[in-house]
């Protein structure tokens, strides 16, 4: 397997110039970002000739707020959760830590990263990044832990960054509503994963006002496009999108996994919206699936895994079958 494929998904040129189709002719499941997205109505118009006005950020931030069920002043809307990573690391100026396996950019992200198990008690003050559903195997960090964690972070004079960007599927585990001005907790929201239109660039940091204040300084006063606005600001309003889409989520992924499991591929992870997949053939399985134009995420350091984004309906995950079956 090539290392062009192995740092995040989405290479779908890399994978057309290596095993030929065109964009069109291939399935991308290399991913987790919900391949049905939130409808985009068109009578949707953004105001492309102006500046993004700051009563339509403060609108889009409150809304989200509602929906993340945190105090809007404690919210602040940034373009992709990713940027809002690095921001707040450069932010608290604190060596890093992270658990294995987890996003490349939990690494990335500081400037002295470590990966660790959890915190001790007897640990410098360092800022420890959770992600919470997990990427790539979709482990679900109890609340109560992630609490008896974030006391340990703030003993040590530390911080607990959780990256929730997976979290909208299963709303009940998030810590979000949990962050105040006197705790060192600071959550990170995404929005193209679970809406699916990850090209809208749009994330949110819900943290103390003080990170906030200088969240904001670093962002300048147009931070977001006004379409990222107009359609965050709709989205996050359309609960019945939202609740058919959760449902629609886990119904899919339960199918999907019946057909991993015929293959001898053993899935696993609570997120809907991807599977880690174990096999020992791991690596000629990615071969087998992208001769067929199926792209999946294969790792340099698990050589047993495959990352699957949950296909979008029946006639997906046959075709999936089908490529499987191709040996």
């Amino acid at each position: 397997m090539s290392g062009a494929f192995d740092w995040h998904g989405g290479r779908l040129d890399a994978a057309c110039a290596r095993f030929g189709g065109t964009r069109e002719e291939w399935l991308d499941l290399s991913t987790g970002i919900n391949p049905c997205p939130w409808p985009v109505p068109v009578d949707l118009a953004p105001e492309w000739h102006a500046l993004p006005d700051p009563s339509a950020l403060a609108r889009l931030e409150g809304i989200a707020a509602q929906y993340f069920g945190v105090d809007q002043s404690l919210c602040c809307a940034v373009p992709g959760s990713e940027i809002g990573l690095r921001l707040i690391a450069a932010i608290l100026g604190l060596p890093g830590r992270y658990l294995e396996p987890s996003y490349r950019t939990h690494a990335a992200m500081f400037a002295e990263a470590d990966p660790a198990v959890a915190p001790r008690a007897d640990a410098p003050a360092n800022a420890l990044v959770v992600a919470n559903p997990n990427n790539p195997d979709g482990r679900v960090t109890p609340p109560a832990m992630l609490r008896e964690w974030l006391g340990l972070q703030e003993a040590a004079g530390g911080w607990l960054i959780v990256d929730e960007a997976f979290v909208d599927t299963m709303p009940q585990v998030s810590i979000a509503p949990e962050v105040e001005p006197t705790r060192r907790l600071i959550v990170l929201r995404s929005f193209g994963k679970f809406f699916g239109l990850a090209g809208v660039r749009l994330g949110f940091a819900i943290a103390p006002p003080d990170v906030i204040s200088e969240l904001r300084n670093l962002l300048g006063d147009w931070p977001l496009s006004g379409a990222a606005l107009a359609i965050g600001e709709r989205a996050y309003a359309d609960s019945p999108w939202i609740d058919a889409t959760r449902t629609a989520l886990t119904t899919r992924a339960v199918q999907f996994d019946r057909i991993l499991s015929q293959y001898a591929m053993a899935p696993q992870g609570a997120s809907p919206l991807f599977r880690l997949a174990r096999a020992e053939n791991a690596g000629a399985l990615f071969d087998r699936l992208a001769r067929n134009h199926i792209l999946t995420r294969p790792f340099a350091d698990r050589s047993d895994c495959l990352r699957f984004g949950v296909p979008a309906d029946e006639a997906q995950m046959q075709r999936v079958a089908r490529a499987l079956g191709d040996g």
